[in-house]
């Protein structure tokens, strides 16, 4: 959501900022409503103080025995009652166009985005680690897995494409890495480990921008509930509708949920293997903290999400993330890029974004900042720290042995019972 203020001072400057994300110019047909919704505001405020006026009026008539100019503000008074509604309805009808159309308007891209139409315009900005040199061909996950315990037929014969069935050694590994991950958030790093709701209602996917525009890659109960498709949604709505205590900021949140995602916007990506799930298991960070803190925030949640991959010695590549790859709160966003041999590329397996007051304005949260008579929206961020299905598919490919057995990385083996290789 954005500050409509922002378009009635700088009109040109707003839609240029829109252009970078390839959205049309919206300023003037904004700006039309508004002008309108503020006429019909002010003859509004205009009938309500002639009324309060009048009424006053009658009984001072009244007072003095001029019953024809009491009855004249009578009929006055009852004129303006008629027409009020329809002023109100009018005024309200205009609030709600103007704020679905801010709704549906992206966050702007700070000015250090760099331009791009898709992930071709990314700009690498660091790497770490050297991938590994193999005696032999390394598998991709989806073909060492299955003799693992990583049975894509029986999750597909249970619930149908993109469900995977885990067993055995290949269930722990996955539940290890999920735990080590919390633990390393939650201790290492300072985020509270939380436990929140996995479904949420519609005011809460609209907070974190889901909704209108995403609805189809969310999965909904029948009762009109959400299943979340991050535990973002969650944690970034614990404070919504809040006046926060500026000496409580940051708020630096962690919970390991699973995660729902239809993956409508997905068709035929990544059908193979655990990439793209519609259930998977995620890690999520988020901070809540004041305007002129977010940019080291958003620095040190990289940060975070970084110290899971090197601890596990996997490695990766830090990507900047172009206009036109953003998600559609971001202000600037970051991904994480592990390296799977198998595949020979670099995938996504973590993005962290700065989405400013975007969240915010939509949850109505905010904080008073000290000495000031007015309150401001916070800043809110969320990234992966990481998700753990694609960070098992790292281990996988990258851990892999000539016999087909992977050995479990040194840094997660204390959440593993003294299993330190998975056999076939």
């Amino acid at each position: 959501m954005h500050d409509i203020r922002l378009i009635r001072d700088d009109p040109a400057a707003f839609d240029a900022a829109l252009a970078r994300r390839g959205v049309e110019a919206v300023s003037a047909r904004i700006l039309a409503l508004d002008e309108y919704r503020r006429g019909v505001a002010t003859r509004l405020q205009e009938a309500q103080n002639r009324r309060n006026e009048a009424s006053k009026a009658i009984g001072a008539a009244m007072g003095k025995g001029d019953k024809e100019a009491a009855e004249a503000l009578k009929a006055e008074v009852a004129q303006i009652k008629e027409m009020l509604p329809a002023l109100e309805a009018d005024e309200r009808q205009h609030d709600e166009a103007i704020r679905a159309e801010l709704a549906r308007l992206p966050n702007l891209p700070l000015p250090e985005v760099p331009e791009g139409e898709d992930e071709a315009g990314n700009v690498e900005v660091a790497r770490w680690g050297t991938p590994r040199d193999f005696a032999f061909t390394p598998k991709e996950h989806a073909d060492l897995g299955p003799a693992l315990g990583m049975d894509f037929e029986t999750g597909a014969a249970i619930s149908g494409a993109r469900f995977t069935f885990l067993k055995g050694g290949m269930a722990r590994l996955h539940r290890a890495l999920g735990q080590f991950m919390l633990d390393r958030q939650s201790g290492e790093n300072g985020y509270v480990e939380c436990a929140p709701p996995l479904l949420v209602r519609d005011e809460a996917v609209f907070g974190t921008g889901q909704l209108p525009k995403f609805a189809e890659d969310l999965f909904r109960t029948t009762d009109g509930r959400w299943l979340i498709p991050t535990a973002e949604v969650s944690l970034t709505n614990s404070v919504r509708e809040q006046i926060l205590d500026p000496a409580a900021l940051p708020l630096r949140m962690t919970a390991l949920t699973p995660c729902f995602r239809s993956e409508a916007g997905a068709a035929g990506r990544d059908t193979r293997g655990f990439i793209r799930q519609h259930q998977f298991e995620k890690v999520e960070l988020v901070t809540v903290c004041k305007p002129e803190d977010s940019p080291a925030e958003h620095e040190r949640m990289v940060a975070a999400a970084e110290s899971i991959l090197q601890a596990l010695e996997l490695p990766y590549r830090k990507m900047l993330l172009c206009t036109g790859d953003m998600g559609a709160s971001a202000r600037k966003t970051f991904d994480l890029e592990v390296w799977l041999p198998g595949q020979g590329a670099y995938r996504e397996i973590s993005s962290i974004s700065n989405c400013g007051d975007w969240q915010a304005r939509r949850m109505n949260a905010r904080y008073k900042p000290e000495g000031a008579k007015r309150t401001e929206f916070v800043h809110t961020l969320n990234g992966s720290g990481l998700a753990v299905g694609r960070t098992l598919v790292a281990v996988l490919e990258n851990y892999q042995q000539e016999d087909s057995s992977v050995l479990v990385p040194a840094a997660l083996r204390p959440w593993m019972g003294g299993l330190d290789r998975l056999t076939v």
